[in-house]
């Protein structure tokens, strides 16, 4: 049922895109964006101003924007390309584009970049969009996380702001109580996701690892994850979740509730934890303050490109729209509107950081993610990455459960993820 559902999406998208098509003026274009941000608060309002701006320096031109809810997305649009009724302006997450340019579906944009003369170095993110050694994409959001805590709780405790892996570990055992003695934690040192997939599983183990020296690749693609860093990463891993610093079994969402309500010490998320904490019971008692890990957690999240199949005359177009996108102005006015962190090194983030008092946290976070190359989606491994992924959660649970070496767990997986290549 659930497959019957996805392809009825995209029947349901590609009929809106097409009478959309029809319905135009003979003599105007009209573009197809796709986009699962439509009506997120934010990023939403961000796409919709630099809509209304490519369709002011294009009268008479329209671009017809249809959301897809992201659990439907990848099937989505995938069924559109495969049909040949691709969207003009191609938004994808950035886990997911590889296996559309792996199809030869998205266009060598590096020719387009070349002839606008648009500056990618210190581009947040952008190597990621380096696919076989083609540009077939601009990165559009990557983040640094921020980490959140509640001074109360490490009052009570009698610990300090964790500023390393070694004093947080500290923290979240001292934090970490059966409040009422009825022999069951009720209050948490940290909190992770261990019940959600493969791909948010990497996320929720990977400071443990990154900050260890582990990697699961290195800049070649050659598998590294049989490394004695990756071992001490595995090992704080099995830590953390074995001792029970960590609640189990719920989801991302049930888990920042938890911070945000005041039954959670420590929590490193993404920049979003911010407006999750103000909603809380506990919101009076929690701080921000910089990632106890180095590097910190970066994370690619989206980006743009445009289909090969398309004419000329249409590239035209979806190209002026990833030049305003890309554009000092309109990166300058993501960091308000959308309240992150711009890919553009040229962003200027004055208002930003007026408007938005832990900017300067995310920014700093952003950029040391970013100098480190750090991101969950290994090189070399970026199409099999679902497979991946799924093997590293099967593999760290398994550790967690019946109690397994993390060195032997090391082994396996590196041995796995080579036969995946």
């Amino acid at each position: 049922m659930k497959t019957i559902g996805k392809y009825a999406v995209a029947a349901t998208v590609t009929a809106m895109l097409a009478c959309a098509a029809s319905a135009a003026p003979a003599s105007a274009e009209v573009l197809k964006f796709v986009s699962w941000q439509k009506d997120e608060k934010g990023i939403g309002d961000w796409w919709g101003s630099v809509i209304k701006e490519w369709e002011a320096k294009h009268p008479g031109n329209t671009i017809e924007w249809t959301k897809v809810e992201r659990s439907a997305y990848s099937d989505t649009m995938t069924t559109l390309f495969a049909g040949g009724t691709p969207p003009d302006i191609v938004h994808l997450a950035s886990f997911e584009f590889q296996t559309f340019a792996n199809n030869g579906w998205l266009e060598d944009l590096g020719p387009w970049v070349e002839k606008a003369g648009l500056e990618l170095d210190g581009w947040s993110g952008q190597d990621i969009c380096n696919f076989q050694d083609t540009t077939v994409c601009i990165m559009m959001l990557y983040y640094g996380t921020i980490f959140g805590y509640n001074e109360e709780m490490l009052k009570q405790a009698g610990v300090d702001v964790p500023t390393n892996y070694e004093e947080f570990l500290a923290a979240a055992r001292a934090t970490t109580k059966d409040l009422n003695g009825d022999g069951i934690v009720d209050q948490f040192g940290t909190g992770h996701e261990t019940k959600g997939g493969g791909g948010q599983y990497i996320a929720e183990m990977a400071s443990y690892l990154f900050d260890a020296g582990a990697r699961f690749t290195n800049a070649e693609g050659e598998v590294t994850i049989d490394t004695p860093e990756m071992v001490e990463g595995l090992t704080r891993w099995k830590t953390v979740v074995k001792e029970n610093l960590t609640p189990r079994d719920l989801s991302a969402g049930e888990v920042r509730k938890l911070f945000a309500d005041g039954k959670i010490a420590l929590k490193v998320d993404g920049p979003w934890i911010y407006s999750i904490m103000q909603q809380g019971a506990a919101k009076d008692k929690l701080k921000l303050a910089s990632v106890p890990f180095d590097p910190p957690l970066g994370g690619s999240s989206n980006i743009l490109a445009m289909p090969s199949e398309i004419s000329e005359e249409k590239k035209q177009l979806v190209w002026d729209f990833i030049a305003i996108a890309t554009s000092d102005k309109f990166q300058t006015s993501f960091a308000t509107l959308a309240a992150s962190t711009p890919p553009s090194p040229r962003a200027d983030l004055t208002e930003a950081k007026a408007q938005i008092p832990h900017f300067d946290l995310m920014a700093q976070s952003q950029k040391a993610a970013a100098d480190h190359k750090i991101d969950r989606i290994p090189i070399g491994l970026e199409i099999q990455f679902n497979e991946f992924s799924k093997m590293i959660q099967e593999e760290a649970q398994r550790m967690i459960i019946e109690d397994l070496d993390p060195a032997a767990v090391a082994k396996t997986m590196h041995e796995k993820a080579e036969a995946l290549q």
